[in-house]
């Protein structure tokens, strides 16, 4: 077989009728059965069915190569050892897309006169089974010789991804495990119980099947039955493909399951409260209750938002490990007049992709819009960035669109998007994975159609009293528009020294929409480890910060803590998640609170917060918190599990 695919590189010179351009080996009709155990993450692996392929066909021995690819796109060739990878003629194509790789099937079936595609789901399994119902074709495990730096990077090591290098499975395919991920023909969706005859999946779908593992991934995503998949116009180093000979399947596709699930079209007519405001706090984390939806451990980074027919629409991650590909973000409701969130729903998935970094922002039509990073494998480093908009208050979304493809730092998304003056649109991104690299400014002019990194992909640099930088000084920034039209931002890490010779957090100065910014020490402490604040403009008109007075772990004693006025004009040192309130544009702050009642509660922060009590003197230690208000003024702030409702003239109150 090795001969045969040496033959087959070799003869890429040849007259197209002398020689096929792709090895092929011949499979048989036969049935198996499809799927797995369906532990925790695996659950789409269930229910375990019945496959029978009534027709024999051939597949590719290997993957597809450069040097194959290339004879349909010479352009290609520019690709070649992006990011270290995938160099050699006779290594693996990456950086193809799904409908690259069905352009190749396409060109192929012209150039040979018989029909070439991609596999169904079904065909790859059940050749990669070969006949086995192991974890792997090989029993349990991998071998030595079969693995590619298993294991989850940020920065991808640079392995060969040259095909047919090692043992092939019993029917003569080769890296069936791992090398690259291969597209299939499917859109992906769930499982049937009931058996099946030459299955091809779903008509419609938000991503098309991906298959076999690749490099640079956990072992457990080579298995035979694990499924992942893509959005079809993404590529990176990890995705490639190979291609089966065969007629289409004449079976009619699966339709996706419909949710029934309404959300009601009718606008709501928000009244305004008279007088100060602070509702008992909710819990918004509630586990799904459909018996499908995946619920993981960690439930983190929310975004929240509000819809014309009055519900408040909250979405998070959920995910076992933050730097895991389980990671699925969910959504909540709380509809006007009710006290509790409903319980959790499915709101963006790509399987076994991170989705670290999610937003919503709403515009004056009432259209609602999303963003969020995408990960090719594991982490949250190298992510690209998706789009999509809701015009009927977030029931259904359009398809979303990469608008900045390249999955690289300065993509994660962090809440409170913002619609400057001018009409622009405004999202902030942590500028990459480490707590000291700031976070970048990402521009659209056309409504959220594209994007541009403001800060041209430049690093942080050093941040000093009044100097200057590429990017926001601190991850998972909050940014403001300034009545003059210049922003301000504060963030977490990279502080500076007050006057008073400890560190504070920063405050960043733009004058050209985020070119460019200056750093000065702000009036409030550093925060860091599983703390997010929210920075936000009122409805009244004065700029809220929400923020906590210290982090229980790493702040010095002596530096806890804030002092507060309380209702007897007595002053105090409280401890928590706190507000402060500008009136003049950032330039004081003289409403500071503690965002409590003072009513003694103990509870779940959820995430890393965990368990607090909350009083007259201490409030949530950290969360990631996220914010939004109300037509009738009401401020809803949301942290990793819990939900507060305020106004302003309670934090004016004494």
């Amino acid at each position: 077989m090795k001969n045969k695919i040496l033959l087959g590189l070799c003869c890429l010179a040849m007259p197209a009728h002398a020689q096929e351009l792709i090895p092929m080996v011949q499979l048989h009709a036969g049935s198996f059965y499809m799927g797995g155990l369906g532990y925790n993450e695996n659950f789409d692996e269930i229910p375990v069915h019945r496959v029978t392929l009534t027709k024999d066909f051939k597949m590719g021995a290997t993957e597809v190569t450069n040097a194959q690819y290339e004879q349909f796109r010479p352009g290609h060739r520019a690709l070649r050892g992006k990011n270290g990878l995938s160099v050699g003629d006779d290594e693996a194509v990456v950086n193809v897309s799904y409908d690259d790789a069905v352009a190749f099937c396409e060109w192929l079936t012209r150039k040979e006169g018989k029909t070439y595609r991609l596999p169904t789901e079904a065909e790859w399994e059940y050749a990669c089974r070969a006949g086995t119902y192991w974890d792997y074709y090989t029993g349990d495990g991998l071998s030595d010789e079969l693995c590619r730096n298993q294991t989850i990077v940020r920065d991808l090591k640079q392995v060969s991804l040259q095909v047919g290098k090692t043992r092939p499975n019993p029917w003569g395919l080769y890296d069936m495990h791992g090398n690259v991920e291969e597209w299939c023909l499917d859109w992906y969706g769930p499982y049937v119980a009931d058996a099946q005859t030459d299955p091809v999946g779903y008509g419609t779908g938000l991503a098309r099947v991906t298959r076999g593992g690749s490099h640079n991934t956990p072992h457990k995503y080579l298995r035979s039955a694990n499924r992942m998949a893509m959005l079809p116009q993404d590529k990176h180093e990890m995705t490639g493909f190979r291609v089966v000979q065969a007629d289409y399947p004449a079976t009619e596709p699966l339709a996706q399951p419909v949710e029934n699930y309404a959300v009601s079209q009718t606008k709501y007519s928000w009244t305004k409260v008279a007088g100060p405001v602070f509702n008992e706090p909710q819990v918004f984390v509630i586990q799904p209750q459909d018996g499908h939806t995946p619920f993981y451990t960690h439930n983190h980074q929310p975004a929240i938002t509000w819809c014309d027919n009055g519900d408040l629409l909250a979405i998070w991650f959920s995910a076992n490990q933050e730097n895991e590909r389980e990671m699925t973000v969910l959504q909540s409701r709380l509809h006007p007049g009710f006290t509790e969130w409903e319980p959790a729903r499915e709101f963006y998935r790509i399987p076994d992709r991170n989705l670290t970094g999610s937003s919503l922002m709403r515009d004056s039509q009432g259209t609602l819009y999303h963003m969020n990073g995408v990960e090719r494998a594991g982490d949250w480093q190298n992510l690209a960035l998706t789009y999509r908009k809701s015009t009927d208050n977030g029931l259904t979304w359009s398809t979303p669109e990469l608008v900045a493809p390249e999955h690289t730092v300065h993509h994660q998304v962090i809440q409170g998007p913002t619609i400057l003056k001018n009409g622009w649109f405004m999202q902030a991104c942590d500028a990459g994975p480490g707590g000291a690299d700031g976070t970048a400014l990402f521009i659209s002019k056309d409504q959220g159609k594209t994007w541009t990194d403001q800060s041209h992909g430049q690093p942080l640099g050093e941040i000093t009293e009044g100097g200057h930088g590429p990017v926001i000084a601190g991850i998972h920034a909050g940014v403001v528009q300034l009545k003059d039209g210049s922003l301000m931002a504060l963030g977490r890490n990279n502080n500076i020294k007050g006057a008073d010779g400890i560190p504070h957090m920063t405050m960043s100065l733009s004058k050209d929409y985020g070119e460019t910014w200056e750093y000065h020490a702000s009036p409030f402490p550093p925060i860091d480890g599983g703390q997010r604040g929210v920075l936000m403009r009122l409805n009244e008109g004065p700029i809220v910060f929400f923020c906590f007075t210290d982090h229980p772990q790493r702040t010095p004693e002596a530096q806890r803590g804030m002092m507060f006025t309380d209702r007897n004009g007595k002053q105090f040192r409280g401890y928590g998640l706190y507000a402060a309130v500008s009136y003049d544009e950032g330039k004081t702050w003289p409403v500071r609170k503690l965002v409590s009642d003072g009513k003694y509660r103990f509870l779940n922060g959820g995430a890393w917060t965990r368990f607090f009590e909350m009083d007259d003197h201490r409030a949530e230690p950290r969360g990631y918190m996220a914010g939004c208000q109300t037509p009738d003024d009401m401020i809803h702030l949301v942290s990793s599990r819990i939900h507060y409702s305020f106004n302003l003239k309670w934090l004016e109150s004494k």
